[in-house]
């Protein structure tokens, strides 16, 4: 069976849009056997083990869904290893992971070349599951707020920026006593969607200044490299005047940048995000079960977190074995489902997905041939 690979789908802010329902922190995934959850979501017990790795930003989240999937279905093992999402995409593409996480999608000229190891054919769902904001951290003794531009952020990574007490930090935190310590900047070592998130950043808010093309690879020889957000943020702990960039539930610990958008200076938050990715389309050529969306930091409106990441889950259409193509698309749309978003805030701080997202999730979900 091969599905057409590409359809157009409209690019509405609507289909796009988030909500920031309250966590339930008792909530708990709904017994097999149940009734059907509102996504759709089979009745039946699973069983059997698939292999994931993967994006490292949805570590903490993963965790939680994992434990509350295999609650439900007890004879079900996930195995979701947190690699980085360039890893996570060859092991996909070697078919040495069934599902991965990546924060971000497959390009459509990836996706043309094919050759997916894990699949039977070269369909490939993806759909968003994953929204945080990147936090911009820093270890700077009892300093624990500062107010940044994309000019200076950008200036700080490339090293043109070299000390805290710089004239153009000390600019927009007046009244703040800036040390002279020298600054050292963090990057990812491993190939990283959230690396690549934080460079379109830089590229589309500071373009005089970040004039390296976007990419998954830390594009200078400067600063210090760390494997993982994890890396990251114990490198950042572990040296006084370290700054760097990492999924902001892991960052709590952490000082943090307040990141200027239009006229105001907005701190991190789930609902900051969720403002901007809201905004943002739906890539255009791509599959109906293939979601990825075309987000621009340079549009955030206001109000906006202008540094957000979309992270997806990404599976084959069609798989091998159908034992295994039916254990990824249970866990596929438990994670997807109301339920799943929830436990994603309540471990992570994650914006859950709005009602109308979940069911354009859940419809891609369906096209996982499991017969």
């Amino acid at each position: 069976m091969k599905i057409t690979r590409f359809s157009t789908i409209a690019a509405l802010g609507a289909v796009a849009a988030f909500t920031l329902a309250g966590c339930a922190a008792n909530e708990t995934a709904a017994p097999a056997d149940s009734a059907p959850a509102d996504n759709g979501a089979e009745t039946t017990s699973l069983s059997g083990t698939i292999d994931a790795t993967g994006a490292s930003s949805q570590g903490s989240a993963q965790e939680a869904w994992v434990a509350g999937f295999q609650t439900a279905n007890a004879d079900a093992n996930v195995l979701y290893e947190a690699t980085g999402s360039g890893v996570g995409r060859d092991n996909f593409k070697a078919g040495a992971s069934d599902f991965i996480g990546s924060d971000r999608a497959f390009k459509i000229e990836e996706i043309e070349e094919g050759g997916f190891g894990a699949c039977a054919s070269d369909d490939i769902v993806e759909v968003p599951n994953y929204i945080s904001p990147i936090a911009v951290a820093f270890n700077l003794g009892d300093i624990k707020e500062l107010n940044l531009d994309a000019d200076t952020i950008a200036k700080i990574f490339s090293g043109k920026i070299t000390t805290w007490n710089d004239p153009a930090i000390a600019a927009l935190n007046e009244g703040v006593e800036l040390p002279d310590t020298i600054i050292t900047p963090v990057h990812r070592a491993d190939a990283s969607g959230t690396q690549e998130t934080f460079q379109s950043y830089l590229a589309a808010t500071a373009p005089s200044v970040w004039t390296y093309e976007p990419s998954d690879e830390w594009p200078l020889q400067s600063g210090e490299g760390a494997d993982g957000t994890s890396g990251v943020v114990d490198a950042i702990k572990a040296g006084e005047g370290y700054i760097g960039f990492a999924d902001a539930s892991r960052t709590s610990d952490l000082g943090s940048v307040a990141v200027k958008n239009g006229d105001e200076f907005i701190p991190y938050s789930a609902e900051a995000a969720a403002a901007l990715v809201e905004a943002s389309p739906l890539e255009e050529g791509r599959a109906a079960h293939d979601l990825a969306f075309a987000v621009d930091p340079a549009a955030a409106p206001a109000g906006s977190y202008p540094i957000a990441l979309v992270s997806y889950l990404i599976g084959c259409v069609e798989y091998e074995d159908a034992e295994v193509a039916s254990l990824v698309k249970g866990y596929l749309q438990y994670v997807t489902s109301e339920e799943g978003q929830q436990v994603a805030a309540e471990a992570a701080g994650a914006a859950p997905l709005s009602a109308g997202l979940i069911e354009k999730v859940a419809t891609a979900i369906d096209a996982i041939v499991t017969e």
